[in-house]
């Protein structure tokens, strides 16, 4: 199994959690020959397609095929493996480019929680389990589990989740734990 790199999951993971896949737009910080090169890497391991996009329904472009048309990334099943998710997930999943798509667009919810991809087993995946606990965590809880640095906590809540997997974390103070936090 070939190992991917963080660029690789945060694409893959961000894909996972959009309609249909969709893996653009590519994170922030993401562009030029670094995006060409992790893109076609992607692409060679069979974990991105290009696909037609759909300009009416307004989705991002890769590139310009330069006839008035352009070509969108959408994660693959063994894409969405490589992260792991389940093959009988991906394939519930729907994906509007492999039908004719409705010339209607629908308004999507913003109440259902959006899925995470990440590998299980890692410190990640430990402090998202421990935020998605009714009683969510505090820091003093997450470094006991972790064994990090309070401050190392703190960056991966705002910067590993909030920002790069687009998480929903809330935080409020209570008596006796301090601040704890949620994913909403």
């Amino acid at each position: 199994m070939t190992k991917l790199t963080d660029t690789q999951t945060i694409v893959l993971s961000r894909a996972a959690t959009r309609p249909g896949n969709l893996a653009m737009p590519l994170p922030d910080g993401l562009h030029g020959a670094a995006a060409k090169k992790s893109v076609a890497a992607m692409i060679a391991h069979g974990w991105l397609q290009e696909v037609e996009a759909d300009l009416r329904r307004k989705d991002p472009l890769w590139r310009e095929t330069g006839d008035g048309h352009g070509t969108t990334l959408v994660a693959t099943e063994a894409g969405l493996e490589a992260i792991g998710i389940e093959p009988v997930v991906a394939s519930t999943v729907p994906n509007p480019r492999k039908t004719k798509p409705d010339p209607a667009p629908t308004p999507q919810s913003t109440d259902a929680p959006k899925p995470v991809a990440v590998r299980a087993g890692t410190k990640q995946a430990q402090i998202i389990a421990l935020l998605q606990r009714p009683e969510g965590a505090s820091i003093g809880e997450i470094v006991e589990v972790t064994g990090w640095a309070p401050h190392s906590a703190r960056g991966m809540i705002s910067g590993g989740l909030k920002k790069k997997l687009g998480l929903a974390i809330t935080s409020a103070k209570e008596q006796g734990r301090g601040t704890v936090h949620r994913i909403a």
